[in-house]
């Protein structure tokens, strides 16, 4: 029979050390996305193209 502490000696270190490496990975993701962030100017897409002709002129006087 295998004892439950054998299980619990392994399973706990592993456990522990996702987390460390979940939290490590996190961290560094977000350091590293905000830095790229910075560097790179927005790009929100192509300029909208101009309105047709005669939108822009003044309404007609009565």
């Amino acid at each position: 029979l295998e004892s439950m502490g054998f299980v619990i000696v392994i399973s706990l270190p592993l456990i522990l050390f996702i987390l460390i490496a979940a939290l490590a990975c996190y961290l560094f993701g977000k350091s590293r996305g905000r830095r790229e962030a910075a560097m790179v100017p927005p790009y929100n897409g192509p300029p909208p193209p101009a309105p047709p002709p005669g939108v822009l002129s003044p309404p007609p006087q009565k």
